[in-house]
């Protein structure tokens, strides 16, 4: 479990979901753009909530190990979507030519 600090707010979440956030955020930034993230965690009450998370290049996020023995919130889903969004900024994929032959416009060599 991990203390992930937003906005002056901390909230416990689990290993996966706070390190993929951190790099998500960091791939975002690396990119120039931005995205919102929503992940259950446990307020500084006890609560559990729903956070969401506006990712920027200059979103400050500090993420601490702590050793809560709290239940960690299910965020499997999210975390495998934030691993493969940042894999995708990343590394983005090779572009690959356009497939024409469905394409109704007129071709240079074509007689109009």
């Amino acid at each position: 479990m991990k203390h992930v600090t937003y906005a002056e707010k901390a909230h416990l979440m689990g290993d996966d979901a706070a390190d993929a956030l951190v790099e998500y955020a960091r791939a975002l930034a690396l990119a120039d753009t931005t995205e919102t993230v929503t992940l259950r965690a446990i307020d500084l009450h006890g609560n559990e909530v729903e956070a969401t998370f506006l990712l920027s290049a200059s979103t400050p996020i500090l993420v601490e190990s702590t050793n809560s023995g709290l239940e960690v919130p299910g965020n499997e889903e999210i975390v495998v979507n934030m691993r493969h969004a940042t894999a995708a900024l990343l590394d983005p994929p090779a572009v690959q030519p356009e497939d024409r032959s469905g394409d109704p416009r007129p071709r240079f060599d074509e007689e109009l």
